[in-house]
């Protein structure tokens, strides 16, 4: 039987797949463009066309498979978008679907991601959530375009600390996972780096790593939110998330340290210097 991967062309998914890959395994990737997903991994995978918000897609997806690794699109907002996938999987005999939520969200219930861990396991569906740190791969993504261009981290969260995990580390958790279904039916699991790291720490190390001078400019909300929509032109709905994150990031949601990444893989997760090593052409 083979393994569903959803948002397969995604900074996680993408890591999934080639870790399942790597592992032995027959991989069908989902999403709404088959040609970047051809593009990614060649014939190494099943590309399927795959929408949450067309059900006449889940049939071609869930065929011939037995575990499906689902995260939730970002312009999907409410978690009822993902209930009639869940639903379907029913019918499959699904022997373990690993969900990519939130840290802390056992103990949150705004964001969507409550819900949707919650509606799984009603289910019955055997599940492995999987609730990761902060990625890495947000400050040299959406947060470079400051650090190359004004020499500044522009991100509104205080003096918090953050446990950043790197993407290609969930990817490696995920597939772990999903190889062994028996195994992790039922669990959840908290992944997070080695280290929690205020911002002025990360400055430092970017300082390091790019040999410029790198600030935490350490903005408030309502200047990280103007600045992200007016002179960015970010959505508004986008720019509100990440509000709303970096808020609860305040108040120390995202600071614990956890072994759960080393239990699982045998391996120490990528600390972010590494990180910023290798990806030092974001930062340039």
């Amino acid at each position: 039987m083979k393994v569903l991967v959803t948002g397969a062309s995604g900074n996680v998914g993408r890591y999934v797949t080639e870790n399942l890959l790597k592992m032995g395994e027959r991989v069908v990737t989902a999403g709404t463009n088959t040609q970047k997903l051809i593009d990614l991994f060649q014939d190494k995978v099943d590309p399927v066309y795959f929408d949450f918000t067309k059900k006449k897609t889940f049939k071609n997806a869930l065929e011939n498979v037995d575990r499906v690794f689902l995260i939730r699109p970002p312009h999907l907002g409410k978690p009822e978008d993902l209930y009639p996938f869940i639903d379907a999987m029913k019918d499959y005999n699904i022997k373990l679907v690993s969900f990519l939520s939130l840290m802390g969200i056992e103990k949150n219930t705004i964001p969507p991601h409550h819900k949707i861990e919650k509606y799984i396991e009603s289910s019955q569906i055997p599940f492995a959530h999987v609730r990761p740190g902060f990625f890495m791969q947000n400050v040299s993504g959406v947060h470079s375009t400051e650090i190359r261009e004004m020499n500044k981290i522009f991100i509104p969260a205080g003096n918090s600390k953050t446990s950043f995990i790197d993407a290609e580390d969930i990817g490696l958790s995920v597939a772990t996972l999903l190889r062994n279904p028996e195994i992790y039916k039922n669990t959840a699991h908290t992944i997070t780096g080695a280290e929690a790291l205020d911002y002025f720490q990360v400055a430092e190390i970017l300082s390091r790593v790019t040999g410029r001078k790198i600030e935490y400019a350490k903005p408030g909300f309502l200047k990280y939110r103007r600045h992200y929509i007016k002179k960015r032109g970010l959505e508004k709905a986008f720019v509100n998330v990440t509000v709303a994150l970096y808020f609860m990031t305040r108040m120390g949601t995202a600071k614990d340290v956890t072994d759960d990444f080393i239990k699982l893989t045998g391996k120490k997760p990528r600390t972010f210097e590494e990180f910023a090593i290798a990806n030092i052409d974001s930062f340039q």
